[in-house]
């Protein structure tokens, strides 16, 4: 399945009538339940995910986002067994190889976060390649966090700023918000405006806790394999029914 070519405006864009996230975040949850539910093995959830992707980008682009980012396999993963881990990385490998010239086609800007040390040296290489085929491209910023984990992002933040201290190339008292966050993985990323949660869960499980401090977070019941663009535009328009204060009094 291709990514469909997206014209620059659709019935569906929202850009015009309501406010836009600039960054939408997605925590893909449920491909084990929808197969389970089938019969199928967990495989072919993984698969039909892999299709809610696409439908994704395409909707992402349709209403004028500018940063996607896509919670695609969590350091915490590691752990399922090695059957699965194993078919999740090759359909990794596989999306690489037969969706990365439709991104570029599309003017989609494909970025990785997370320890892409743990992955074969085979899929870091086609990590690297699908980053600089499309590194030009500004329609879509999409970011897949790989082998990611919140908690270790700060842990390794705050690592690299306690040697730089050490090694007197860093002073502690500028030490800010602001510049903690150019320590992180997404260092030129703004933060995510909207998370979007599938599967009925209601929690982080370890996705972006610095960034989404202030955040918008909607929890959809839809399984991932069946997310659409009109769960998506519905989750923007709960984003765009949602005041943001950032701690101040309501007007």
């Amino acid at each position: 399945m291709e990514l469909a070519t997206i014209p620059d405006r659709s019935v569906a864009d929202l850009s015009g009538t309501m406010p836009v996230p600039a960054h939408v975040a997605v925590i893909m949850d449920g491909n084990g339940r929808w197969a389970a539910a089938r019969g199928l093995p967990r495989i072919a959830g993984h698969r039909e995910g892999a299709a809610a992707v696409r439908r994704t980008i395409e909707a992402a682009i349709r209403q004028g986002v500018g940063w996607l980012t896509v919670y695609a396999f969590s350091s915490e993963n590691w752990r399922r067994p090695a059957a699965e881990v194993h078919d999740l990385t090759g359909l990794l490998r596989h999306y690489l190889r037969t969706e990365v010239a439709e991104l570029a086609a599309n003017g989609v800007r494909l970025r990785v976060i997370g320890e892409r040390g743990r992955f074969s040296e085979e899929i870091r290489g086609e990590l690297i390649r699908a980053e600089q085929m499309t590194a030009r491209n500004t329609r879509l910023n999409l970011i897949i966090a790989l082998s990611y984990g919140a908690r270790s992002e700060i842990v390794e933040a705050t690592r690299r700023i306690a040697e730089l201290a050490r090694a007197g190339r860093f002073d502690p008292s500028t030490l800010d918000e602001a510049a903690f966050g150019s320590f992180l993985a997404t260092a030129d990323v703004p933060d995510p405006d909207l998370v979007i949660r599938t599967s009925g869960e209601q929690r982080l499980s370890n996705f972006l806790l610095w960034q989404s401090a202030y955040a918008e977070l909607v929890f959809l019941d839809v399984l991932w394999p069946d997310f659409d663009a009109t769960h998506f535009a519905a989750a923007l328009a709960e984003f765009a029914r949602r005041e943001r204060r950032y701690g101040a009094r309501p007007r």
